[in-house]
């Protein structure tokens, strides 16, 4: 009993059950009777509960700062403190999933892109369908406004696969300076080489067993993975497809990023090209 509730509890069923005193109960407890006795003024707050329960249900991976953010999105504003106790009282909290032993070493901080497009992050995430059968998904970011530019999902993914899916993306948004990714044989393959070598595009390999190299999508693929891929049980390629196609609208569009101060990629790509257009 470490709580003055636990041990009001306590105290109440020793009263009730043995029929004594509520004196010699505090006595047998050591608790305080001005603090057995206490009667507590603060309301409920089950409107605000209810808000926080509601968002923890629909994004069942954010904690509390994540969720202060999106009731501050709905026009409900109160202190973090406050709600960081309804949320612990509510029993919200996150439950860490256990993770790989890492490497120590090194950890070099990679320079940041000056601007949208100069540099495009690759890799590729594995899953499994409800039957057993793997499939993949190619993700691709932007690294300056952390916007994902695809999620693309499928049973197999060659080099050629990876080409034909990097030329839509050039087609919508432009060529970038570089794009990076570590050295999967589908990403050195003569395909990607031929590729650059027409596109006069840079491609950057991180080096051997370095995943931090490539830590923007490397951070872009443990949220997707911990919101989505763990979040959500899929039985064949289409539901997969849609599933994940809905996750990267949210993503882009929703989700408060907390390296961009809390606001989204396109909230932020938005704003620095009105910042430019300014300048």
């Amino acid at each position: 009993m470490v709580t003055p509730e636990a041990k009001r509890d306590a105290v109440a069923h020793l009263c009730d059950e043995h029929s004594v005193s509520q004196r010699r109960a505090c006595n047998v407890l050591q608790a305080d009777r001005s603090s057995v006795r206490y009667k507590r003024i603060r309301s409920d707050d089950a409107e605000l509960r209810e808000a926080i329960k509601t968002v923890a249900a629909a994004r069942r991976r954010f904690g509390y700062r994540r969720i202060h953010v999106m009731l501050q999105r709905q026009g409900i504003h109160m202190n973090q403190k406050k709600l960081r106790r309804l949320y612990t009282e509510e029993k919200l909290q996150v439950r860490k999933r256990g993770g790989r032993k890492r490497a120590l070493g090194t950890r070099r901080p990679m320079v940041l892109p000056d601007r949208i497009n100069e540099r495009w992050s690759l890799d590729f995430v594995s899953d499994a369908f409800t039957d057993g059968r793997r499939f993949r998904v190619l993700a691709i970011i932007d690294d300056y406004s952390r916007e994902c530019l695809a999620l693309v999902t499928d049973t197999s993914l060659s080099g050629m696969r990876v080409t034909r899916e990097l030329n839509q993306l050039l087609t919508r948004r432009g060529k970038p300076r570089t794009i990076v990714s570590d050295n999967g044989t589908e990403l050195t393959s003569i395909a990607i080489l031929k590729w650059c070598q027409e596109t006069d595009i840079e491609w950057h390999y991180i080096a051997p067993g370095k995943p931090m190299q490539n830590g923007f999508v490397e951070s872009f693929n443990g949220s997707f993975r911990d919101e989505c891929l763990n979040e959500t049980l899929f039985s064949s390629l289409a539901e997969a497809r849609k599933q994940i196609t809905a996750w990267k609208e949210d993503y882009n569009k929703h989700r408060p990023h907390s390296s961009l101060g809390n606001i989204t990629p396109i909230e932020y790509a938005m704003k620095m090209a009105l910042q430019k257009q300014a300048a």
